[in-house]
């Protein structure tokens, strides 16, 4: 194998990581979550003032559930549907495992 085709393999690789690392999904997935763990402990720890302000419906524990839960949504699908670049280096790590050698010689 060359070095430039060495090179290029190398820097779909980078590119595969990066796209991994800084996806959206895993960002908002991320940041829904924690938040939606918080919000829940507040509304577990809600007093029967807090709970009088709202008309008797725990806000908090409602909110962070569903954030809790969108959160996850996203970590979920990340998971199951990966970047493109992600996917392109599985399919070219396949390739290389005793797959047919396409080196053209000359």
């Amino acid at each position: 194998m060359s070095d430039y085709q060495h090179e290029v393999e190398e820097l779909e690789r980078e590119s595969a990581t990066a796209a991994r690392l800084f996806d959206v999904r895993r960002i908002i997935g991320g940041l829904f979550t924690v938040y939606g763990v918080i919000v829940t402990i507040a509304g577990l720890m809600a007093t029967d003032a807090d709970l009088k302000k709202a008309q008797n419906i725990n806000i908090n524990l409602w909110t962070g559930l569903g954030m809790l839960a969108l959160g996850l949504f996203f970590l979920i699908w990340q998971q199951l549907r990966p970047a493109a670049g992600e996917r392109a280096a599985e399919d070219m790590a396949d390739e290389g495992d005793g797959g047919p050698e396409t080196d053209a010689k000359g």
